[in-house]
């Protein structure tokens, strides 16, 4: 079946509501497509922390019509920092703002979480369907459909599956396989900025040591600060957004650090807790009804901040190839897995290596990787700097 914008419209059915997932309805709307998105949550919450923005993300963002409206809600971070974990001193600095905001084609953004899903939502026209948990999916030559836990179905002619790193769409497509555990955890939360020294004047910052990091960033324009701190555990197996650890848990692990992660750490209300896990590359992403986006193809561990922006990066190409002239919907799904999958697997590999650069032990180690850092902004020019819309073109 070939799609145009003069045909009746195809229906997609988007499973999960996550960031990918209201990305891509958002961009499958703008091309005329007729878009449902379910997800298995009872209600939208506010669950999670910050996440950050690249300029490859926010390309596509601006192309979506939301750029604004997200940078009205968050916090453009003007610097990286790379502190040392007990005296707090900078052994690595480098501006961004306007240095990265012309190099890479967009700003670096500090954002709460469940602002950017707002501002997608409000982008999206229609209402996420709740509680429905999807459980099975079953394919034809003309669709597919999707089995809910509750019993329901629900016919489509395109299922993507966006519902994260245990993903039911997943299994249909390429069938059983394992999460992998990172034998980590990480503690996150929200702190109010001015209980954190040296708030007013933080862009992107890590704080580095000896078998555990932390990521701190201001969101919401300034009004609060995130952080992420990262250690090891193989103990603590629970993969939840929703699960919480007592803040003094927090304290103690870090004990003995510097003064803003001490204060940061003592202010903080409410801390999240949950184990982190990947999956191995996927060899097929893709039946001829059926994809996967964002964490559902790709999950890859947050050392390298671009979960959610490659969740984005998916949603502009899916909706790209689906409306290329001449492609059944096979041959766009499989257009779209071909483009997507070299540049996600890279970073899934990177994210895994990240997290031992970070937390080397000091001396020579950390020397060394300290010393790499001067080459930061040139090694990762091609995952901020990179422009799907002129990679789309070159395959057309």
């Amino acid at each position: 079946m070939e799609y145009s914008m003069g045909s009746s419209p195809l229906r997609v059915a988007i499973v999960g509501s996550g960031i990918g997932g209201l990305a891509a309805a958002v961009a499958l709307q703008a091309k005329g497509f007729e878009v449902e998105v379910f997800d298995q949550a009872g209600e939208l919450s506010a669950i999670g922390a910050g996440i950050a923005l690249g300029g490859n993300g926010m390309r596509v963002l601006d192309d979506l019509g939301v750029g604004r409206a997200a940078r009205d809600v968050a916090s453009n971070l003007q610097r990286i920092q790379f502190h040392h974990w007990r005296s707090g001193e900078i052994f690595y600095e480098h501006p961004m703002g306007d240095w990265y905001d012309e190099r890479m084609g967009g700003p670096f953004l500090g954002i709460h979480r469940a602002d950017m899903h707002q501002v997608l939502l409000d982008a999206y026209q229609g209402e996420p369907q709740l509680g429905r948990r999807a459980a099975a999916v079953h394919e034809s030559p003309d669709g597919a459909e999707i089995e809910f836990a509750d019993g329901t179905k629900v016919q489509a002619d395109i299922v993507v599956g966006a519902d994260g790193l245990r993903s039911a769409v997943r299994h249909h497509v390429a069938g059983p396989d394992e999460a992998v555990f990172s034998a980590m955890s990480c503690f996150r939360g929200l702190v109010p900025a001015q209980k954190v020294p040296g708030s007013e004047s933080m862009g992107l910052t890590f704080m580095l040591g000896p078998g555990r990091h932390l990521v701190i960033y201001p969101v919401r324009g300034g009004e609060l600060v995130n952080f992420v701190a990262y250690v090891p555990d193989p103990e603590w197996t629970l993969e939840s957004w929703s699960s919480k650890s007592e803040p003094a848990e927090a304290v103690a692990a870090f004990d003995g650090w510097n003064d803003t992660v001490v204060s940061m750490l003592s202010n903080v209300q409410e801390v999240g807790r949950w184990a982190l896990y990947d999956r191995e590359p996927l060899r097929k992403w893709s039946t001829d009804r059926v994809t996967l986006l964002g964490d559902a193809a790709h999950p890859m561990l947050p050392h390298a901040g671009q979960g959610s922006n490659q969740a984005i990066e998916d949603a502009a190409a899916l909706a790209f190839y689906l409306t290329a002239d001449g492609l059944s919907v096979a041959e766009a799904l499989q257009r779209y897995e071909h483009l997507r999958k070299a540049r996600t697997r890279k970073i899934q590999m990177g994210s895994r290596g990240n997290a031992a650069c970070f937390q080397v032990p000091d001396g020579p180690p950390a020397d060394e990787r300290n010393a790499r850092l001067q080459s930061l902004p040139d090694n990762v020019a091609w995952i901020h700097g990179y422009d799907i819309f002129a990679d789309l073109q070159e395959t057309k």
